[in-house]
């Protein structure tokens, strides 16, 4: 990725709202490649408009799976540079899902809205998705390359205009 897009994530999160500037601590994250023998769980979900979401109607993108809460003031503080991820590296190459755990559309709505939020999201209200996908661990995100196999898993808050974050998508994008 050239410096002018990583310069433009930067900036967009950045701008996204005090919201985003909320004190927390310092981003800390555990990331670790997908178990090789746990194969990739499905994903059956609505979005906010009823709409049923699975993981194929991600295929041929990178799909960005992030387990939130608006509860949660470490997802909440993730969510300006997640957001920009398709814009900055291609919508046709990467697509961001957040998945709220456990509370309802018009809550979810009412938070995205105060936000300045227009990530799609969907609804998991009784936790089932994340049980499947072994999260506990709040924000978690999953990716997932192309083909719609689990590659990566991380757990915690990330800076997703760092070099690092940015280079595990690109990684999936070169496969």
């Amino acid at each position: 990725m050239n410096a002018q897009r990583r310069l433009a994530l930067r900036a967009a999160g950045a701008s996204l709202g005090a919201w985003a500037l909320l004190p927390h601590a310092h981003a800390s994250f555990e990331a670790t490649d997908w178990p090789r023998r746990m194969p990739t769980p499905p994903l059956d979900a609505l979005d906010l408009t009823g709409r049923r979401l699975t993981l194929a109607d991600f295929k041929g993108r990178v799909l960005v799976l992030n387990f939130w809460a608006s509860w949660c003031e470490p997802c909440r503080a993730e969510m300006p540079t997640l957001q920009q991820l398709p814009e900055v590296l291609g919508e046709d190459r990467v697509a961001v899902l957040g998945l709220n755990f456990k509370e309802g559309p018009r809550k979810i709505a009412q938070f995205t809205q105060a936000a300045g939020v227009t990530l799609p999201m969907a609804l998991d209200p009784q936790g089932e998705i994340a049980r499947a996908w072994g999260v506990r661990v709040f924000p978690s995100t999953i990716l997932i390359d192309t083909a719609g196999r689990a590659r990566r898993r991380i757990r915690g808050e990330v800076d997703w205009s760092s070099n690092e974050a940015l280079g595990w998508i690109e990684a999936l994008l070169r496969r």
